[in-house]
C-alpha cells in the first residue's frame, strides 16, 4: 500500500498448500485503523458502489478526502439533496458488531480476502470474512446449479466437490438449496466457502444455518453486505459475481433456461474465469441451460479431471491486484459537455466506449459526469461496461 491508501500489487509470496498445488498471495497490504473507518464510511454511503469507490479513492487520494467531496459531486449530478454519508459513529459501530460476530472487514490484499476476487474491477473494497483465513486464500472452484435439482445432479455435485477437494481445491458456492448445498456438504472436510447474499447474521435460506456452522469449522464465509442486511432479489446477482470472481472457474451442474446459475456463468466469462458445464438429458429441462453452455463453448465436464486439467496452466501464474485507473477524472466538466453526455444517456444501456465516442469528449470528462450522476442516484451500471439512466 502506498502513502495515499491505494492498494498496490507488491510483496507476493509463494506458500505451499494441500496436495500438489500452491498459490501466490499478497502479505504486504494492510489498512490502518483510521483508513478502515474511512473506507467503511465511503462504501456505506448512498450511491457509492465498488466501482464508484475505486474512482473516488484513486482520484482524491484517500477515502477521507473523497468523503468531503461527495455532497458537491452529487449536487453537480443533479441530486435534489445530498445522499446520506455514513458517519464515523456508524462505521465504528459496524466494526464493533462485526467483531462480536467473528467477522473481519478485510481489504483487497489483506489476509482473508480471496486473492482472485481482489483482481475484479468491482471487487468489494471491504469484505466481511468469517472462518479460516488460510482456506479463504487457497485456490477455489465454484460449483453452482439448480435449486430444484435432480437426484442425479445432486449426486454428481457431491462427487465432483469431493474429488476436487481431494485434489486440494476449495469449493465455493452460494449456500442455496439444491446443487449449492450438495457441493458444500461434500467438501466440508477439505474446506468450502459460502458466499452470502445478505449480512452474516441474515442467512438465506434460514434452514441452512446449521450447514453454515459446519462450513465455518473447516472453511469460511464471505459477504459484502453489512450485518442486518436481509437479502433481496437484486442482491443474488451481486453475490454471484463474488462466487465466480473468487474462483479459477465455475462448474454449472444443472440449470434451466433463465436460471440464476446461467447468470453466474455469464459473469464468470466476463471476468475471464473458466466455465464448465455438466451435460444432461435433452428431455430434462434442468439440463437445458447447461447443454446450451456447452454449445457456446463451455468445457464439457463429466469428472474432476476435466476441471483440473483446464485450470492447472493458470495455477502457476502470479495473481496481481488491479492497478489504479489510467484515466484520471476531470476537475469539473463544463455545462455543455455535461448536457451533451446526459442527452446521449437514457433507460437503454449504452457502452461506455460508445458514449465517449458519441459525446466527442475526453474519457476523463465522460467518467466524471457518470460519477456525478451515480452519486446523485441517477445512473445504473450494468455488466460489460454498459450504463443507463435510472
Amino acid at each position: 500500500m502506498d502513502s495515499t491508501g491505494l492498494i498496490t500489487p507488491s510483496g507476493w509470496a509463494k506458500l505451499p498448500q494441500q496436495g500438489r498445488m500452491d498459490i501466490q498471495i499478497s502479505t504486504s497490504a494492510h489498512l490502518t485503523d483510521a483508513q478502515r473507518i474511512d473506507w467503511l464510511r465511503l462504501i456505506r454511503s448512498d450511491n457509492v458502489g465498488p466501482r464508484t469507490f475505486r474512482s473516488l479513492i484513486n482520484h482524491f487520494g484517500s477515502a477521507h478526502s473523497a468523503l468531503e467531496r461527495l455532497p458537491d459531486l452529487a449536487r453537480r449530478g443533479g441530486a435534489a439533496r445530498a445522499g446520506r454519508i455514513c458517519s464515523e459513529q456508524d462505521a465504528r459501530a459496524e466494526l464493533a458488531a462485526s467483531k462480536r460476530h467473528g467477522v473481519s472487514l478485510v481489504a483487497p490484499g489483506e489476509a482473508g480476502y480471496p486473492p482472485r476476487l481482489a483482481t475484479l474491477d468491482d471487487a468489494p473494497p471491504l469484505l466481511g470474512a468469517r472462518g479460516l483465513q488460510d482456506v479463504l486464500m487457497r485456490p477455489m472452484i465454484a460449483i453452482v446449479g439448480s435449486r430444484n435439482a435432480s437426484g442425479a445432479g445432486l449426486k454428481f455435485a457431491q462427487t465432483l466437490a469431493h474429488d476436487l477437494g481431494d485434489a486440494g481445491f476449495v469449493i465455493v458456492s452460494g449456500l442455496a438449496r439444491g446443487i449449492d448445498q450438495a457441493a458444500h456438504r461434500a467438501s466440508i472436510p477439505g474446506g468450502t466457502v459460502a458466499v452470502l447474499a445478505g449480512g452474516h447474521d441474515r442467512i438465506y435460506p434460514p434452514e441452512h444455518e446449521d450447514l453454515l456452522a459446519a462450513i465455518l469449522d473447516t472453511g469460511g464465509a464471505i459477504s459484502e453486505m453489512p450485518l442486518g442486511h436481509v437479502p433481496r432479489a437484486r442482491d443474488f446477482p451481486r453475490r454471484n459475481r463474488l462466487i465466480s470472481g473468487a474462483a479459477l472457474g465455475v462448474v454449472v451442474v444443472e440449470a434451466a433456461h433463465r436460471s440464476g446459475s446461467l447468470i453466474t456463468a455469464r459473469i464468470a466469462a466476463e471476468q475471464g474465469r473458466e466455465v464448465f458445464a455438466v451435460p444432461g438429458s435433452p428431455l430434462d429441462p434442468r439440463a437445458a441451460g447447461t447443454n446450451d453452455l456447452i454449445k457456446q463453448g463451455a468445457t464439457l465436464t463429466t469428472e474432476a479431471s476435466d476441471v483440473i486439467n483446464a485450470v492447472e496452466p493458470i495455477m502457476g501464474r502470479p495473481i496481481e491486484l488491479r492497478e489504479p485507473d489510467d484515466d484520471p477524472l476531470a476537475s469539473e466538466p463544463d455545462a455543455s459537455d455535461r448536457a451533451r453526455i446526459i442527452d446521449l444517456l437514457g433507460p437503454t444501456p449504452i457502452l461506455l466506449d460508445d458514449l465517449i465516442r458519441m459525446a466527442g469528449a475526453s474519457p476523463a470528462i465522460v467518467r466524471t459526469v457518470l460519477l456525478e450522476l451515480e452519486l446523485a442516484g441517477r445512473l445504473e451500471r450494468h455488466g460489460g461496461g454498459l450504463v443507463s439512466l435510472i
